[in-house]
């Protein structure tokens, strides 16, 4: 299988326990206060009488007041209302996650998360362009995420699909979210010939660039024939990518169990994060020991953060489409940091099983869009959670649209056919729009 390109190879046995998470939050001692001062919902007076379908696209967005929105991504982070979409550490489908960033730009993002390699970063880039000929519309920054050690995210499925049984019930295809496992059945000139099926070989298998890693089909192969293949970005690599005008924010990775390994990455790229407008931090919930490690590597962060810095809470990594409940955790490690008057500074976001249902989750739980002051500045105003990073579940939303007309059209940009394009901002408008107060005219989608 070919690996993504300057990046380490490790296989393992597969782990069903491991996992890895994102931490994120604001700053020192700090007074509570319920915001009201969040921007009013823009009410939106949509009209879609036009026969063109992209001039109905632009009347969308136009109605929605989001090209007017002057507000840059940090000031969304302190509002409460930034939103990130997470195309994936390992998702490589630069068909797809072009498409992607051109909806979701359109949809009021404020970052965009991708893969730390310059074919994935330049797919991005084209589809937030693509999104901005069609309307004039604020750029979102692009982020690249990168590991010190194993991670859930880094990581690929392989198989030889020859020496799967051909009347295996093939559940691995089913179960893929990604839609990254396929096969066909190849015959023989004398199968063909005579018509048997007896001896029918499979070829085909993980589809490798759309294979994000979520591990789903590793426990449900009934041969146990797939096997996990991960791999560390390659940091002189990425910190040359950080230099380039295609990057503003970077994402590290990292279990948060052995800063030394996070110190050795860091050192590697400090001399490149000073071209940056934030970096962000992902780790898992430790219990106890989750505030002591995010304190350990802001104090290696801090002498070359020059930048606003980031805690992101994966709390359920790679799950937000499965359903409801996949929010949970992200809410409960939220919960947790937010308690806790020791943590470093920095902002505050979800990540990690996040879908529909984690505003509801937040605002259950007082956390949504309420405001506090720090000690520092005692009369400027943050929000206690900066934002929202979705996934799995953002993908999903679109990604039925996107599979759609890749089988009619194949791929081609989404722009192209604007009829598609409607359906699946649609979509994002409803996801989006629940964190940045639109008000959204097409009642609730699932």
């Amino acid at each position: 299988m070919a690996l993504p390109p300057n990046s380490v190879e490790q296989t393992y046995p597969f782990n069903r326990c491991s996992f890895s998470i994102f931490a994120s939050f604001s700053t020192m001692a700090f007074s509570f206060y319920c915001s009201s001062a969040i921007p009013p919902q823009h009410h939106a007076n949509v009209t879609f009488g036009s026969k063109n379908p992209l001039q109905n696209v632009k009347n969308l967005v136009k109605s929605l007041g989001i090209p007017s929105k002057p507000c840059s991504p940090h000031l969304s982070l302190q509002q409460g209302n930034w939103v990130k979409l997470i195309c994936g550490a390992s998702f490589e489908d630069v068909v797809d996650i072009r498409n992607l960033s051109l909806v979701y730009t359109l949809a009021g993002v404020d970052c965009i998360d991708c893969a730390a390699d310059p074919s994935v970063v330049s797919a991005v880039n084209e589809g937030i362009e693509a999104a901005r000929e069609i309307v004039s519309i604020r750029r979102p920054w692009v982020m690249i995420s990168v590991n010190d050690d194993e991670d859930l995210h880094f990581r690929k499925a392989e198989f030889d699909p020859e020496n799967c049984p051909s009347d295996c019930p093939r559940p691995c295809e089913n179960v893929c979210p990604a839609n990254a496992i396929s096969f066909e059945r190849e015959k023989s000139t004398m199968e063909a010939l005579s018509s048997t099926k007896q001896t029918a070989k499979l070829k085909g298998g993980v589809i490798t660039e759309r294979c994000y890693g979520c591990g789903r089909c590793f426990p449900i192969c009934p041969y146990d024939k797939i096997r996990e293949v991960t791999y560390v970005r390659d940091a002189v690599a990425t910190a040359e990518l950080l230099k380039t005008n295609d990057v503003d924010a970077i994402e590290i990775h990292t279990s948060g169990r052995q800063t030394h390994l996070f110190k050795e990455l860091w050192d590697d790229l400090s001399d490149s994060v000073k071209y940056l407008k934030l970096v962000a931090v992902s780790l898992p919930d430790t219990g106890d020991a989750t505030i002591s490690a995010m304190n350990q590597m802001y104090s290696i962060m801090e002498p070359h953060l020059s930048c606003f810095n980031l805690w992101q809470l994966d709390g359920r990594p790679m799950s937000g489409d499965i359903g409801r409940g996949a929010t949970r955790e992200s809410i409960a490690f939220a919960v947790h940091v937010t308690a806790s008057r020791e943590r470093p500074p920095g902002f505050l976001q979800l990540a990690g099983g996040t879908n529909v249902h984690t505003v509801d989750g937040l605002k259950k739980r007082g956390l949504f869009q309420t405001h506090i002051t720090s000690g520092a500045e005692p009369n400027h105003l943050h929000s206690l959670i900066g934002g929202i990073a979705y996934g799995g579940y953002a993908r999903k939303i679109v990604g039925r649209v996107l599979s759609s007309m890749r089988s009619q059209h194949g791929d081609i940009g989404i722009e192209h056919h604007a009829e598609h394009l409607l359906n699946a901002l649609k979509e994002a408008l409803h996801l989006v729009g629940s964190v940045k107060s639109y008000n959204y005219p097409f009642g609730t989608q699932q």
